[in-house]
């Protein structure tokens, strides 16, 4: 099969949505099929056009968008420009991942080509736009990202939701768009490496040193600020924990200045992106417990990292993260809760016995979310489409 794929967002942008298509497309080219990838161009690092590993990435040139400078926004007359080309090529289906103007294009090359549209719902987007419009009111930010969900999805054949939790929303959106229940998951042979004790040492941290890792998007909606309350707590206890906070984004000066504010200097690090293919595994594993309690989270891949790699978890359960913990054997599940999380976080870094059998069960729990099982899901639903075979159930449209 030959698919299309539009993005407004993949790499050198770091976040959730741009691991997601890396690891679909490379699953599929590793069954046979053929990917092709529309996405912004970055600057000079990024390129026009080049191959991610077996698949194809055009790059269309983009502006900065204002509001968010981490991101791009491509050019009306690079998607007009590509337009014709891209509609000479036989796709078997159109697979966009993001709502703005890949979603317009693909609509619109769908239009034109009558090839099947998929789209998956990457983004609890009521949830994101509060924080990224404050000027507006949240009431108001809500009910236009609904309003957008609903005409959105009603423009493509068929939607990939990555959590039940998350087509529950949805539902009380009043989508009703036939729907696939399909996580990303992992390529768990990516996770298999790591040296904590290296990372520890090229960073002047002690073997015992107690240490928490969180890795993330540096924004208000991974709710960061909460695990920098729950370390100060900690240190009570620990005055020589140490945490570790992996990743970029908009909300690195607020939360350093909040560090400062809660007298965490000497015990927070801020480490930035790391390479996922190195640093960052090591990373991951020099944590004695990895943090979390972003949400917003739609699927919560970096819970799954964390189990592959066998590090002990501690975090809330909302949304899509509530799916990954809800069996896990790895992680203790807490409310956000300030001193129910930092209890659970505690109870950990006082039992080395403990934290032992949480990370042994890690990857047997991270299993489940091999990307090789669920995107021969991917590739079934593509060829059902093709072919205009019935698949899926339709959302239950309500108030």
């Amino acid at each position: 099969m030959d698919i299309l794929m539009l993005s407004d967002v993949y790499f050198p942008r770091v976040n959730g949505v741009s691991s997601s298509i890396r690891t679909y497309a490379r699953a599929l080219v590793a069954m046979g099929h053929r990917v092709t990838l529309v996405a912004p161009d970055y600057g000079p690092d990024s390129g026009q056009a080049q191959h991610d590993g077996d698949f194809e990435v055009i790059r269309l040139p983009a502006r900065v968008i204002f509001f968010d400078p981490e991101d791009r926004l491509m050019k009306q007359s690079a998607l007009r420009a590509v337009l014709p080309q891209l509609a000479e090529r036989r796709w078997d289906a159109i697979h966009i991942h993001t709502p703005f103007r890949a979603h317009k294009f693909g609509v619109r090359l769908a239009r034109r080509t009558g090839r099947p549209t998929v789209e998956t719902y990457h983004t609890y987007f009521e949830e994101y736009v509060a924080h990224y419009l404050p000027w507006l009111p949240p009431s108001l930010t809500r009910m236009v990202a609904r309003r957008a969900s609903r005409k959105l999805c009603g423009e493509v054949d068929h939607l990939i939701v990555p959590s039940q939790q998350m087509v529950e929303v949805l539902q009380r959106y009043g989508v009703d768009t036939p729907t696939t229940v399909l996580p990303t998951g992992l390529a768990l042979e990516e996770f298999a490496r790591g040296d904590g004790v290296r990372f520890r040492a090229d960073h002047g941290i002690a073997p015992a040193q107690p240490t928490l890792v969180t890795v993330s998007r540096l924004a208000l909606e991974k709710n960061i600020g909460f695990l920098l309350q729950v370390a100060r707590k900690l240190v009570a206890e620990f005055p020589d924990l140490l945490f570790i906070v992996a990743g970029e984004g908009p909300d690195a000066e607020r939360l350093k200045k909040l560090a400062a504010t809660l007298g965490l200097q000497n015990n927070l690090r801020f480490f930035g992106n790391l390479d996922r293919r190195t640093t960052l595994l090591d990373c991951y594993r020099a944590g004695d417990v990895f943090v979390f309690a972003s949400p917003t989270e739609t699927q919560g891949l970096v819970l799954i990292e964390a189990m592959a790699l066998g590090v002990p978890i501690v975090s809330t359960a909302v949304m899509g993260t509530a799916t990954v913990l809800r069996d896990a054997r790895s992680a203790v599940v807490s409310g956000e809760d300030v001193d129910e999380f930092a209890g659970h976080v505690g109870a950990l870094l006082r039992s080395p016995e403990r934290r032992a059998a949480l990370s042994a069960w890690g990857p047997t729990d991270a299993q489940a979310w091999s990307a090789e099982g669920l995107m021969r899901k991917a590739a079934v639903l593509y060829e059902d489409l093709a072919k205009g075979a019935p698949v899926g159930a339709a959302l239950v449209a309500s108030s």
